[in-house]
């Protein structure tokens, strides 16, 4: 018999949800899907609960947690609402927060690399409303929580994975309620860094065709793909972060425009992340 999730991955983007995935999907106890970012809940919904319920089909009674790792959910408006009319038995959920301008900043090297944002971020900033929109965690949060309990949200910090993953993981695990999974030296590592396009040209054509194949009903496939280092190390180049950093400007625009979330963060939901953050 074909399962629901009983987990679900968030968001939001560019907060170690690669990382997260590629993690949870070798443990014995957990079915994710192999495709990061089914969209079914916003995209593909269209679909049908018979379509998204056979993404899951693999999943065996060995495995605890079945779920997937969807980034956009917690921004999407209708996805609360479409995720409690489908699932009957609520299913856990997790959020990992990131400081917003770096959260912004992470996005815009993302999209810079395929050549799709403008080369200047503060114009980026401006052009592109997911910038800003993807760092609005509290108003996502909320939205959930006027379908689900508290409980059953997981709300981590990314500030902790990059300080200390295995503790990081320990918490999920322990959340899930499953076996605590100890990671490897390369385990510990940073997934697929910052990285700029050996050919814009070449990388562009690669988005688009996943985005066909995707369209397609081919999301297991572009799952496959992307988690291959080889096919990353051969479109990308790493970009030297150390030497690359926003703008004064534009930290400030972004703190400007959402610090009423990072108090609502601190108060609603317990994340104590603006001193962390320096927006103290």
């Amino acid at each position: 018999m074909t399962r629901l999730p009983n987990f679900i991955y968030i968001g939001p983007d560019k907060a170690g949800s690669s990382w997260l995935h590629e993690i949870l999907i070798r443990h014995p106890e957990v079915y994710l899907t192999p495709a990061k970012d089914l969209y079914y809940f916003d995209r593909y919904y269209d679909r049908g609960t018979e379509w998204y319920a056979e993404q899951f089909k693999d999943a065996t009674p060995a495995h605890v947690i079945v779920g997937e790792v969807c980034q956009d959910y917690l921004f999407d408006k209708q996805a609360p609402s479409r995720i409690a009319e489908t699932i009957p038995e609520a299913p856990k959920m997790m959020v990992s927060l990131r400081d917003p301008v770096e959260r912004a900043w992470s996005s815009w090297l993302y999209a810079r690399k395929h050549g799709i944002m403008s080369p200047d971020f503060g114009q980026a900033l401006r052009d592109e409303p997911t910038l800003l929109e993807h760092g609005r965690y509290a108003s996502g949060l909320d939205r959930f929580s006027e379908h689900f309990s508290r409980e059953l949200f997981h709300v981590a910090v990314f500030d902790d994975l990059a300080a200390d993953p295995q503790a990081f993981l320990d918490d999920v695990t322990d959340f899930l309620g499953i076996a605590r999974q100890p990671l490897s030296e390369q385990d510990r590592e940073a997934k697929l860094p910052a990285a700029s396009a050996r050919s814009v040209r070449i990388a562009n054509a690669a988005r688009r065709a996943a985005d066909w194949v995707r369209e397609h009903d081919g999301a297991r496939v572009v799952g496959l793909v992307k988690r291959s280092p080889l096919v990353h190390r051969a479109l990308y180049r790493p970009i030297d972060k150390s030497v690359v950093r926003p703008d004064d400007a534009s930290v400030a625009f972004i703190r400007e425009q959402l610090d009423d979330e990072v108090t609502r963060l601190e108060r609603d939901y317990g994340a104590a992340v603006r001193e962390r953050w320096g927006w103290a």
